[in-house]
């Protein structure tokens, strides 16, 4: 069949389809994204097609730049990674299930061969080709998450331990209860955020930090577990309520977590950043795969927990609108959902079932068993997604929450039933409460490869480039260490030195490891060498960007040999949490370069690095004249983005709905001509009808008067007579068609230029992105401030080895960023 017209915000699922006739009816099944903000579920047994038809709907979101965060507990979505736009069987050969090509009695390179051509064929058949599958790839940027291993891009969950950015204290609440209700469930504590006393001074602890903008570290919550920062928790002191004895019990369990070797991997890789997660760097949508396939039922509730507060959290800090921003889509629900038990996860799905849709967030859930399914949380769910079901129970039960669903009065539960049971495999019945009524419908055909879940080995092998893309290099070593001594050297006492606490041991030993995994060390030294420190303010100040925003920070550049000038473009900022006064015990330095001494050569170069700031200090904001839209101070570029992309789809949508009302007026106008007329049709045909029968009959009697000898005329006047009506009533009939013809002519003539003018609007905002330009703030001379310079002690740690039969050293410089 021919696929529809290209249109931003239509998914094009699949075909209509007759069950009684058995087959497709051609007619397209375009299912409006904005639909989607009132959440969909997905239901059917393994084999009936839920996965194609999830995928398809994915693949329409990412056509449409509308970011998703997938959650994948058993890694079929993982597919979404296996678009070939040129469909070779070279393609498909690393992906093709071996045990598939076995049972075909196929080799692995002649079964690749036979998936490559089912998949062009199959693609062919729905209207599908390369270019549709280029502009899937171009659209969206695709990667496999993998927390708790490095198998794909890793998750960092010290992230979520981060002070929010939320002025809502019911958020700010909510937020805390599900991450405590996490963590307990990861230590296997059997607790209650808000009833347990583990839950009751684990949430202090982190409403503590969190309502003074701090961060909460795993070590830091564990020592405040033994030591609370306060000493009441509600009217009896910490004491009285949870003694320390049986606190120590739960600082032991956390410790014991964090201490073993594989809760390593869940502190690496990206952070659980949903903005992050939404949006690359370049502002571009992203579909995030969550793979879980590898995690225990308690990792797994713990991590889909955390993500989704943070998925709230991200949310409520958004505007309100209409249109699609985002998917989150949950692959299996099994456990996370239930409609009796209680786990941390219910609450955050059930909140977000609740409020997301003022936000935009569309939630789409799967599952095969019904059972999972908790149906007073699916209650204001719009759109339900049914396929070929496994028992009869599991169809009664899918009608009992159906029922509570829809509108009883104008739905009959009993077509559904009987509807239900009629199903095949990719059929599936649709029911939406933005349309008319239910219809039954086959999916087409995915332009992904559904292969069937991926393993952590063919995840590895996806996501390696996109992990060497990700990866922070080692900052060099500063420079090459020769002499050394037992403490720093004399200098003025009126310059300030600092020295860099967090040393960085067990990271330089980690990446010396990483590199080097069967060396033997024979020794590590910690040396520290000099760099030069300064502290500066710029203001950026623009009153018709609404921007006042004062940066300050603290930055480190190297101090050159001999005469040269300071390099003030090199240099790296460094937090000033990480900077003490007191020199580290049982270290070594070097000596500081006669270049930079004294205090007027220190003087000198603060005055340059005061020019630099003021030369080349600027904030770059991104704005939208089209839109007039800014970046808001403190918004980030992705953020900005999305704002952008958020906003054009809006505008879309809203020129499309007014120029379609402009439109139906005028359809309608003439739907009501050509109805008329059709009644004024059936009318002259069977008038039409009724003179012919009189004419005969009137040819009839004139033949057997003229036989029995009438000499009377009026009988054959009579027939012309009768004979001009019929001619009459053949001319009308004629010229009614003639104009149904013209009206019908002119239907499809304001539908195409409907059509047309609408392809021009959704082209125009497809577009936003290229109208975004860069414009810099940039600082008044007076509005840059440098302090005093001062020296900053780095840590260089220099391990001695013995590798292949010979000895050698390596400089690991101390991360500054």
């Amino acid at each position: 069949m021919k696929a529809p017209p290209e249109r931003l915000g239509s998914f094009y699922l699949g075909s209509v389809y007759d069950p009684v006739e058995g087959k497709l009816t051609g007619e397209p099944v375009n299912y409006d994204a904005r639909d989607l903000t009132t959440h969909a579920v997905c239901l059917g047994m393994t084999g009936s097609g839920k996965t194609g038809l999830c995928v398809c709907l994915l693949e329409e979101a990412a056509i449409d730049k509308v970011p998703a965060i997938i959650i994948d507990p058993k890694g079929d979505i993982t597919n979404l990674l296996l678009h070939f736009q040129e469909l070779k069987p070279d393609d498909f050969l690393e992906w093709v299930n071996l045990d598939d090509a076995r049972r075909k009695g196929l080799s692995r390179d002649d079964y690749a061969v036979q998936v490559a051509e089912t998949w062009r064929k199959g693609l062919e058949d729905w209207g599908i080709d390369g270019e549709r599958i280029r502009l899937l790839d171009d659209s969206a940027d695709f990667t496999i998450y993998t927390p708790g291993s490095n198998a794909g891009v890793p998750v960092n969950i010290l992230s979520s331990l981060k002070a929010p950015s939320i002025g809502d204290s019911e958020a700010l609440n909510d937020l805390i209860t599900g991450t405590v209700n996490a963590l307990l469930e990861l230590a296997k504590i059997k607790a209650d955020a808000i009833r347990s006393r583990e839950g009751v001074l684990l949430s202090t602890i982190f409403n503590y930090y969190w309502k003074s903008k701090q961060d909460v570290t795993l070590e830091r919550l564990i020592n405040d577990i033994i030591s609370p920062p306060f000493s009441r928790l509600g009217v009896f002191d910490v004491e009285t309520f949870y003694p320390q004895r049986e606190r120590q019990a739960l600082a032991l369990s956390l410790n014991a977590l964090v201490a073993s070797p594989s809760f390593s991997e869940w502190l690496i890789g990206e952070p659980l950043e949903i903005a992050n997660i939404m949006y690359s760097d370049s502002g571009k949508p992203r579909h995030s795969v969550f793979y879980l396939a590898h995690l225990s039922e308690e990792e797994r509730m713990f991590f889909v927990t955390l993500l989704l507060e943070r998925v709230s959290t991200w949310m409520q800090s958004q505007s309100g609108t209409t249109s699609l921003r985002a998917v989150l889509y949950v692959d299996e629900l099994f456990g996370f959902m239930p409609p009796v038990a209680n786990p941390p996860s219910k609450t955050p799905f059930l909140r977000l079932l609740k409020q997301a849709r003022a936000f935009g967030l569309g939630l789409v859930l799967v599952t095969q068993n019904p059972v999972d399914l908790d149906y007073k949380g699916l209650t204001n769910t719009g759109t339900w997604f049914i396929g070929k079901l496994q028992t009869e129970r599991d169809k009664q039960r899918v009608l009992e929450g159906l029922s509570s669903a829809v509108d009883s009065k104008n739905v009959e539960m009993e077509d559904y039933g009987e509807i239900i049971g009629s199903l095949s495999s990719r059929v599936f019945l649709l029911h939406n409460v933005h349309s008319n009524g239910p219809i039954v419908f086959q999916t087409r055909w995915a332009m992904n490869y559904l292969r069937g879940p991926l393993t952590r080995t063919q995840v590895h092998s996806l996501m390696s480039t996109k992990k060497q893309a990700n990866e922070v290099t080692r900052e060099p070593t500063v420079k090459t260490l020769e002499k050394y001594h037992d403490s720093p050297p004399n200098i003025d006492t009126k310059i300030e030195q600092f020295y860099l606490a967090e040393a960085g041991d067990i990271e330089a030993e980690r990446e010396f490891r990483r590199e080097h995994p069967s060396a033997a060390v024979k020794s590590i030294k910690k040396v520290h060498s000099p760099m030069l420190l300064a502290n500066f303010s710029v203001r950026y100040y623009d009153r018709g960007k609404r921007i006042d925003k004062q940066e300050t920070s603290w930055a480190v550049t190297e101090i050159p040999e001999g005469v040269s000038s300071v390099d003030w473009s090199l240099m790296i900022r460094v937090e000033p949490s990480r900077l003490v006064s007191k020199p580290p015990v049982d270290s070594l330095f070097t000596d500081i370069p006669s270049s930079i001494n004294t205090l007027d050569e220190l003087e000198e170069n603060r005055k340059r690095l005061n020019d630099f700031l003021y030369a080349n200090s600027k904030l770059p904001i991104y704005v939208h004249k089209g839109l007039k839209l800014s970046q808001e101070q403190d918004e980030s570029k992705k953020e900005f983005l999305a704002r952008v992309n958020q906003a054009a789809r809006e505008r879309r949508d809203d020129e499309i709905d007014k120029l379609k009302s402009k439109y139906e007026t005028k359809l309608d106008r003439i739907e009501s001509k050509m109805r008329k007329l059709k009644d004024s049709l059936s009318g002259d045909e069977a008038e039409y009808e009724a003179r012919k029968r009189e004419e005969v009959l009137g040819i009839g009697e004139t033949v057997v008067g003229i036989l029995l000898g009438s000499r009377r005329t009026t009988g054959i006047t009579t027939a012309s007579r009768r004979r001009r009506m019929t001619t009459k009533a053949k001319q009308d009939i004629e010229e009614t068609k003639k104009d149904i013809e013209a009206l019908d002519k002119e239907f499809k003539e304001l539908e195409k230029e409907l059509q047309g003018q609408v392809d021009q609007i959704t082209e125009k905002w497809s577009k936003s992105d290229e109208a975004i330009e860069e414009y810099n703030v940039t600082p008044r001379k007076s509005d840059v401030k440098v302090d005093d310079l001062r020296i900053l002690w780095i840590p260089v740690h220099i391990f001695r080895y013995a590798e292949g039969g010979f000895t050698k050293e390596q400089n690991f410089t101390t991360n500054l960023s």
